[in-house]
């Protein structure tokens, strides 16, 4: 199974979610979903400024193999892009959980972290798909 660090929540839709600050989260997508995606080859990033609700398309994954949305884990507004996937997209596939982030978002409402799932949990929705 993929690598998924335990200091992380997940969204059922593939993303993860590392809490920042006391109202500021980084999102990107796992290793499981870059891996099922195979090469990256572009990134839709969202504007910075751009304000989502949970569960709302924020961003758009190109590969070889298929385009897929990315979705927001939570309720915000964009504070800050991953620029450099402008230039090298395989920064998802080579590092999903570190230079691979897709965005900053300033939660509105910190509690919606309850309702994303811990990395075991996570890696049992993985395993029946």
């Amino acid at each position: 199974m993929s690598t998924t660090p335990t200091d992380l929540k997940y969204a059922a839709t593939h993303e993860w979610v590392r809490l920042e600050g006391d109202d500021t989260v980084c999102v990107g997508i796992t290793d499981y979903a870059q891996d099922s995606l195979g090469d990256v080859v572009f990134v839709e990033l969202p504007e910075v400024g751009a304000h989502t609700v949970a569960r709302a398309e924020i961003a758009v994954v190109e590969s070889v193999k298929a385009a897929s949305d990315i979705y927001a884990p939570l309720s915000g507004e964009v504070t800050a892009v991953n620029e450099a996937l402008d230039e090298n997209p395989q920064l998802l596939n080579d590092a999903p959980y570190g230079d691979g982030w897709i965005f900053r978002l300033r939660v509105e409402n910190i509690s919606e972290l309850d309702a994303l799932l811990a990395a075991d949990a996570y890696l049992l929705q993985c395993e029946d798909d």
